[in-house]
This record gives structure tokens, sequence and C-alpha cells, in this order.
């Protein structure tokens, strides 16, 4: 299934197209303005962007036949927009396991998976308020590409998604929601029943049992 990815889109603008120049080495406005073919106050205007967006930083200033110019370079938050192969290659990696362990080792092994990422980022303070442990889960999920949020139904306790930051697994293989609701459970220290909506454009729901 072929699908428009928002960062290809913005790869397709000047400003991402800015940002592709910029990977690997750093640039001034002169240097991308020749590139893009634009003004420099042009440059100007998408490297202010750029930066109050958290995307390219000055990295140093290069000697000009008149004045100085100032470099640019990109940032870690940057690096994060480029298209990554993980998609397909965790597809892969599950479709080989399936063809190899029983179902059960499957939920096992995703949800050993969930709990491991779950302790690289653990608060620290297990035994904190729930508050605390749910917005810890939640900077967790946005972290990986989540865009959760907590909504109180009836006494109930669920985490909604507008997305999935495992959507295009999920898509092909049901169970590695199983991997993100163990992530869950741990990380606010209670049982968590998913209740996904899968499909083409899956999203993620999680009801934290025991919360009323």
């Amino acid at each position: 299934m072929k699908t428009t990815r928002l960062d290809e889109r913005f790869f397709d603008s000047t400003r991402g197209r800015v940002v592709g120049l910029l990977r690997g080495k750093s640039g001034t406005v002169i240097e991308l303005a020749e590139a893009l073919g634009l003004t420099d106050n042009a440059v100007r205007a998408h490297l202010l962007s750029l930066e109050r967006d958290g995307l390219i930083r000055q990295s140093g200033v290069q000697r000009g036949s008149r004045k100085p110019h100032y470099a640019y370079e990109l940032t870690p938050e940057a690096e994060r927009l480029f298209p990554k192969a993980y998609d397909a290659l965790l597809n892969q990696l599950i479709t080989t396991l399936k063809g190899r362990l029983p179902p059960s080792a499957i939920e096992d092994v995703l949800r050993e998976v969930g709990r491991s990422i779950a302790a690289r980022h653990a608060s620290g303070d297990g035994a904190g308020d729930l508050e605390a442990r749910l917005q810890n889960a939640l900077e967790v999920l946005k972290a990986i590409g989540g865009t959760p949020a907590v909504e109180r139904e009836g006494g109930r306790l669920i985490i909604r998604s507008g997305g999935c930051p495992l959507a295009a697994a999920v898509v092909e293989h049901p169970e590695v929601c199983e991997l993100a609701e163990a992530l869950v459970a741990e990380l606010v220290g209670l049982p968590v029943r998913e209740s996904c909506q899968r499909g083409e454009s899956p999203k993620c729901c999680f009801e934290v049992e025991g919360s009323e």
C-alpha cells in the first residue's frame, strides 16, 4: 500500500530542500542561495523559521571576501526527519519470527521488548503518584512518534492517540499492539488493556485498569 508521508512532503518544500542541503555539512546563506536559486533574504527567512523550529543552528563563521558569513548545520532533531528503513525492517523481522515461533512465543517477545523500552525510560520513582507516571508514559509515547492524551470516561482512565507510532507494522501484524500495551503498563505501574483501532489508519487506545 502506497502512502504519502509528512516528511516526504516536507522535503519537497523549500524549507525541506534547505534541510537536505545541510545534511552532513554546514552551509552559509550565500551557498544555500546559489544552490536553491533564491535571494539571500529569502534564504534567511527560511533559516530563521527552521532555527525557530529547532531544526538548524549556527555552527560557526566562515571568512568572506568582505565580511565573515555565519554557517548553519542541522540539529539532531532534524536528522529524525529523514526517511528510515525501520518500518520495512520491523515488518520483515516479525514475519520471520512468525515463521519460526508459535504465536505465544511471539507475544512473549513483543511484551518483553515493550517492557525493556519502558525500563530505559522509567522515571526513577515507581512509587510516585499515578499522575506523574501517566505524564511520563505520555512523554515516552510522544518520543517514539505518538500523539497521546489522557481522557477520563465515567471513572475510566484512557490513553488515546490520534495516530500510531508503529502503524506500518500494525497494519500487517496487529499483535505489535501488545508491545505498546506492555510498554504503557510498565510505565504507569498498573494493568493496561489495549483496544486500539486497526485498519488503514491505526490509532492507539489503552485503558488503565485499577485506576478508579
